[in-house]
């Protein structure tokens, strides 16, 4: 099977700034890739050239083998790509079904189990008993639950999720890690964007760092574990 998702020679801009350079990675299906770096570094970004979001003037992605004609939100999420974009960006006003209503999306052919709003509230109970709440007065990690939900009911071949554990109790940080788990357990392709290094590598099967807009490292998650020194040298944390 082709990899889920390939980014290759990616050249990115903010206007005139260039901000990524030459990024690529694979992610391979049914896997967890962990894109880890320093603040600032670029992961974001990346995930916005992924989607479309941010100027993208070299290079591809790739999805299960096609490639992307154009790097735009809407064929994006035509190939099955979706995005758990950092801070949220929940509908506030919104009720919680009525946040994950407009998000709906049918599956493709192929797809093995499509998302409803049930099965969202199955894997979310919290979420259930909120049903009819708005969305805006939700604590911090049922917005995340939420975030992830809605994502979901896109039914993705391929999901982004950037920053889920930031700002979270560490309760709800183990939560968020279990929801990605069982996720990745149900065949899911993610990449996972932390600054939660040990959440990540918990997760992940592969790594790959940024530094200053470029890859400068990849890898397996459990190489990168056994190695505190490497850690140390490209991310400054351990």
């Amino acid at each position: 099977m082709a990899d889920a998702l390939v980014l290759h020679d990616i050249d990115a801009f903010y206007g005139d700034s260039h901000v990524l350079h030459r990024v690529g990675f694979g992610l391979r299906a049914g896997g967890v890739l962990a894109l880890l770096g320093r603040n600032g570094a670029g992961k974001t970004t990346c995930m916005g050239a992924i989607m479309g979001f941010v100027t993208v003037r070299g290079g591809s992605v790739s999805v299960f083998g096609e490639r992307v004609r154009a790097l735009v939100p809407e064929l994006l999420v035509r190939q099955g790509v979706a995005i758990v974009p950092q801070g949220r960006r929940i509908f506030p006003s919104l009720t919680v079904r009525e946040n994950l209503v407009v998000a709906a999306r049918r599956g493709r052919a192929d797809a093995r189990d499509g998302w409803s709003a049930d099965r969202v509230f199955e894997t979310f109970p919290r979420l259930r008993e909120r049903s009819g709440q708005r969305a805006g007065l939700l604590s911090g990690g049922e917005q995340q639950m939420l975030a992830i939900g809605r994502a979901l009911m896109g039914n993705p071949r391929v999901l982004l999720l950037d920053e889920p554990s930031e700002g979270l109790a560490p309760k709800m940080v183990a939560e968020i890690g279990g929801i990605v788990a069982r996720l990745k357990a149900d065949g899911l392709s993610m990449v996972l964007v932390e600054q939660n290094v040990h959440l990540a590598l918990s997760l992940a099967d592969e790594v790959a760092i940024v530094n200053t807009g470029r890859i400068v490292m990849q890898g397996s998650a459990a190489g990168l574990a056994a190695d505190p020194a490497l850690i140390d040298r490209h991310l400054g944390v351990f």
